[in-house]
């Protein structure tokens, strides 16, 4: 198995630059939790017939791909709701999480990037795990502009997210982003530095 890095953190808050910067600093491959449901969602999937079923035919789109924006005002209101549907996907993204990995080098780093890694499971297949923050302004803003939501829609989904405090004792590296990408760069090249310290290459 390669070394793994997870990462984790809200909504909005840079995971994905984050996972840009160790890419950059020579981890093999990037791990995106959220484009690994993007394609568990498309027409013809298991999952995205079983979310009809549960959530009702309005989450599909005219082409039958679930229907992010839809779904997203059900289950983000609902944390019942939010909870049916995480058992019906962590499951699936966590297989195709194993397919990511067995690409993988066994010398080499791989970086899962998942909003829910501690609370699905995955976080078991990392060594280190990583929190990236910035501050709730930042997150409300960028997630409006990166989204199209309007301040209410924003502010629900940001509500549903695990709270930060509980996190912090559960993780080994924080990576605050709420400065500048130089600042935030040296804080990940630091990080990694010490990742590949504590785990070389067996």
């Amino acid at each position: 198995m390669p070394r793994v890095i997870g990462l984790t953190g809200n909504i909005a808050c840079g995971k994905t630059t984050v996972g840009k910067m160790l890419l950059e600093l020579g981890a093999e491959r990037y791990i995106d939790a959220d484009a690994l449901v993007h394609s568990l969602y498309e027409p013809g999937q298991p999952i995205t017939a079983r979310i009809a079923q549960v959530f009702g035919p309005s989450v599909l789109t005219p082409e039958g791909r679930v229907d992010r924006q839809e779904l997203g005002h059900i289950v983000f209101r609902d944390p019942e709701a939010l909870r049916r549907l995480e058992a019906l996907v962590h499951p699936a993204v966590g297989a195709a999480i194993l397919e990511e990995l067995s690409r993988v080098s066994p010398s080499g780093i791989a970086v899962i990037d998942a909003v829910k890694l501690l609370e699905g499971g995955h976080a078991a297949l990392c060594q280190s795990k990583w929190l990236v923050i910035c501050s709730p302004e930042q997150e409300l803003r960028r997630l409006i502009e990166r989204s199209h939501l309007s301040e209410e829609e924003a502010l629900a989904r940001l509500r549903a997210q695990p709270s930060v405090e509980q996190r912090l004792p559960l993780v080994d590296e924080v990576i605050d982003n709420s400065g500048s990408l130089e600042e935030t760069r040296q804080q990940v090249t630091r990080a990694f530095a010490r990742f590949c310290q504590r785990f070389p290459p067996s």
